[in-house]
């Protein structure tokens, strides 16, 4: 490790902590020729995919800017910071999860709507009109009744106890 004081590149570790969680690593140093003492930590590189844009760039995955079009999809709905911060995290958690070196935003969108879908409709309407790109309003229209449609199927099953129409009889 390169001492910060004198640039010499050769130290001695004096103590050694895990830090919260296990999470990291502390070490206080000590350089060899200037005998000052210096902190260095020890983290897991967290390696996410590169997201592999619809014009074929390629960007690291910035949690930041998925947190920041979540949000903007859920501005003036009653949807919580916690919420949002949890679709981010369990998005990341499935991205780490993968193990595979890039995800094209296409994927990564459609993850993003799953978790909307369930959240908030009005949200995952507004962020699928700007990742779907929609032409035209009839576009914007059979996304909506596609949507409707899924949500009386989940309200018809969810209303009717199994059995119950034999029941009836």
């Amino acid at each position: 490790m390169k001492c910060p004081f004198c640039g010499h590149t050769e130290d001695r570790v004096v103590d050694s902590r895990v830090g919260r969680e296990g999470e990291f690593i502390r070490r206080r140093r000590e350089c060899l020729k200037c005998h000052r003492r210096y902190t260095t930590y020890e983290y897991i590189e967290d390696v996410l995919p590169h997201v592999v844009k619809r014009d074929g760039r390629r960007e690291p995955f910035d949690r930041q800017k998925l947190r920041g079009s979540i949000l903007k999809s859920c501005e003036k709905r009653s949807v919580g910071v916690q919420a949002v911060e949890d679709v981010v995290a369990d998005i990341e958690t499935r991205l780490h999860d993968r193990a595979e070196k890039e995800i094209s935003s296409l994927e990564l969108g459609e993850l993003v709507m799953e978790h909307l879908q369930r959240l908030d409709q009005v949200a995952y309407v507004r962020f699928a009109s700007v990742y779907r790109q929609f032409k035209d309003i009839a576009q914007f229209m059979d996304e909506v009744k596609g949507l409707l449609k899924e949500d009386d199927k989940g309200k018809a099953g969810a209303s009717k106890p199994r059995g119950a129409l034999a029941k009836s009889r």
